[in-house]
């Protein structure tokens, strides 16, 4: 039997063995037909981006299938304990920093946004002790160097208010993201001008 394990704003997750399902839910604040499309096309749109990461052989839940009627997308559950966890205990975040850079370059340059980089999105699995990245929910596909350094900046924030005692984290995640991304130095630059935007911001 389906054990819900968690609700978000868009959708339930539900464990099934070593299955999630996740069913996106209609808002009731929406009308009906822009609701329908828009879950239609969110649920189709991470079918698509869970398919392209097994296909480069990225670390991530492999897609088992989707339905564009149920809203629902059935994917391999990922055992392990999520990044932000092993981080609140203390432990050396240099190796999962450069990790994080790395990966992060490589789905960059396959041009596929995540759209939530945060450390409870990265569980470390517990087999490979490797870092999978999970909940494509809201990723999408770009060539736009603006969207990679959106990717980054969002990043970035969460690291200060989840793992505000680690500043050195993001510039060890970004030295590696240099190096493992071809786009990096455009990518690093726009970043500048979205880090100032978001300080002009704070300050309104």
């Amino acid at each position: 039997m389906a054990k819900l394990l968690a609700q978000g704003a868009e959708a339930k997750i539900f464990k099934d063995n070593n299955s999630i399902i996740k069913e996106r839910f209609s808002k009731e604040y929406r009308l009906e037909h822009l609701d329908h499309a828009l879950r239609q096309f969110r649920t189709r749109r991470e079918a698509k981006v869970l398919g392209k990461l097994a296909d480069i052989n990225f670390p991530a839940p492999h897609l088992q299938n989707f339905s564009d009627k149920r809203m629902s997308i059935v994917m391999d559950f990922v055992p392990g304990e999520k990044l932000k966890d092993v981080l609140l205990r203390g432990d050396e975040c240099g190796r999962f920093a450069q990790e994080m850079g790395e990966k992060i370059g490589k789905l960059h340059a396959e041009n596929i946004i995540h759209g939530d980089l945060t450390t409870s999105n990265l569980i470390l699995h517990e087999q490979t002790k490797e870092l999978n990245f999970i909940d494509f929910g809201l990723s999408s596909f770009s060539d736009k160097i603006e969207d990679k350094a959106v990717d980054l900046f969002l990043l970035e924030r969460s690291l200060q208010s989840t793992h505000y005692d680690k500043p050195e984290m993001f510039e060890k995640i970004v030295e590696s993201y240099r190096e493992s991304s071809p786009q990096a130095a455009e990518v690093l630059e726009r970043l500048q001008a979205v880090q100032k935007r978001g300080r002009n911001k704070a300050k309104e």
